[in-house]
């Protein structure tokens, strides 16, 4: 089975192509461009250069959310439009999921934490069991002061991954928690992580169309706040 995998929740963008369990493929940038510009030309090359094709794919996977607004429709409107192409299915993928998946190797709990802005991170714990990530909460926005009570309270020692992750260190080390700071080629969210989370989806049946495929972003955008603020429909903890 060969899956092809597209990352664009933050800042980097990714791609790559796991066959049967192993890497074939992989493409990564991190220079600011936007991933409008980037993605699928990574996508193209990357096949191109491994002498693949759309056609030799069993799947689309995406990392569908957390993460920012615009990535996340990119990388979804990316995968929705190379599956009607080639006619293959999809799989959503937690963007949290797949980070923990690609740093467990580091072999210790897993904090997975993106910069929500807003006195907010996205994140969701995770344990090892026999080297695999294993949920101890949903993916969730919540504050950075949560975060640190919900940490010294499992009483476990994290491994930070994600692009709020020197954020979340910086702020956790002044209080003497217990993390670890992921090295840089664990850090990012990456589309490996992003094709290791599709294959137990697979497993689990959780495939979806194309039609079917969307974005999770579990809070609303700002433009979505601004209009609800100015018409009074806005509940208090969606004001955070």
């Amino acid at each position: 089975m060969k899956i092809l995998a597209i990352e664009t929740s933050a800042g980097a963008a990714s791609a790559a192509v796991c066959s049967d369990g192993e890497m074939t493929a992989a493409c990564f940038q991190n220079n600011g461009l936007t991933h409008s510009k980037t993605l699928m030309v990574m996508v193209e090359s990357m096949l191109k250069s491994a002498d693949l094709a759309l056609e030799d794919m069993s799947l689309i996977a995406v990392a569908s959310g957390p993460g920012s607004f615009t990535g996340l429709r990119i990388g979804v409107a990316a995968a929705k439009g190379l599956a009607w192409a080639s006619g293959l299915a999809c799989c959503a993928v937690s963007t949290l999921e797949a980070m923990a998946l690609g740093a467990a190797c580091a072999g210790q709990p897993v904090c997975a934490v993106m910069d929500a802005r807003r006195s907010q991170v996205y994140n969701a714990l995770f344990d090892l069991k026999d080297g695999v990530p294993s949920r101890m909460c949903p993916d969730r926005a919540v504050s950075l002061g949560q975060l640190e009570e919900d940490i010294i309270k499992s009483k476990k020692s994290y491994i930070l991954v994600g692009d709020g992750a020197a954020l979340c260190y910086n702020a956790f080390k002044k209080n003497g928690l217990p993390v670890t700071l992921a090295p840089q080629q664990l850090r990012f969210q990456n589309a490996w992580g992003v094709a290791l989370a599709a294959q137990q989806a697979f497993a689990r049946g959780e495939l979806v169309s194309a039609n079917e495929l969307k974005p999770t972003y579990l809070r609303l955008s700002q433009a979505e706040r601004e209009r609800l603020e100015k018409q009074g429909k806005l509940s208090g903890h969606e004001k955070v």
